[in-house]
């Protein structure tokens, strides 16, 4: 499988390299369906934009955290792009207590990645429940991705987890299982206070 990052910093799935669009055959993961090497801490990321004389391509080791890091940046430069200007700060006597959902101005940058289907109802409230918060939703379908299935298997692993129903939401490191708004504006609160895991 080849997994490519686009501008928006959403991957995609190829399985052969000639179907790599342009924009993303700089850096693209590679990994072999029957081998467990290249998909736990370190990954193996090809350059599709030059063929060696062999027809084969050039491959490196990647940490699997630099990876996502650059999954991350991409989505963090495609919102700041793209998301609506900021809400005013509040007035005087107005303010957000510690115990209070994150106003939008306090999540600019803070990304939420939804891992879930498209029959999937919690997954869409969840998604649209966010966007109404003005925090930016990327929603991956599990069932159309299996490099979705698997990054999303892979943090429920790592947060000692099991994915009982979806969605799965991700926020900023914070792992939620199911939908639940409450759940999900403590995450949010501690994501605009920088406290992620």
């Amino acid at each position: 499988m080849l997994t490519w990052i686009d501008e928006k910093g959403d991957t995609h799935v190829e399985l052969r390299p000639a179907d790599v669009p342009a924009e993303g055959r700089a850096m693209v993961r590679a990994m072999l369906s029957d081998r467990t090497e290249g998909t736990r801490d370190v990954f193996y990321v090809a350059d599709l934009t030059q063929k060696r004389p062999d027809g084969t391509y050039a491959v490196r080791t990647m940490p699997r955290r630099e990876w996502e890091s650059l999954l991350e940046k991409r989505r963090a430069e495609h919102v700041a792009k793209t998301a609506p200007p900021p809400a005013a700060a509040p007035g005087p006597g107005g303010s957000a207590g510690a115990g209070a959902p994150a106003a939008p101005g306090q999540l600019a940058g803070v990304t939420v990645i939804i891992y879930g289907a498209s029959w999937c109802k919690p997954c869409h409230q969840a998604a649209d429940y966010l966007r109404a918060k003005g925090v930016a939703a990327i929603v991956k379908d599990i069932e159309e991705d299996p490099a979705a299935a698997a990054e999303m298997q892979d943090k429920l692993a790592k947060s000692h987890q099991r994915g009982g129903s979806i969605p799965i939401i991700d926020v900023r490191g914070q792992i939620l299982v199911g939908y639940s708004p409450h759940a999900l504006d403590q995450a949010l609160a501690r994501a605009a206070r920088g406290t992620t895991l």
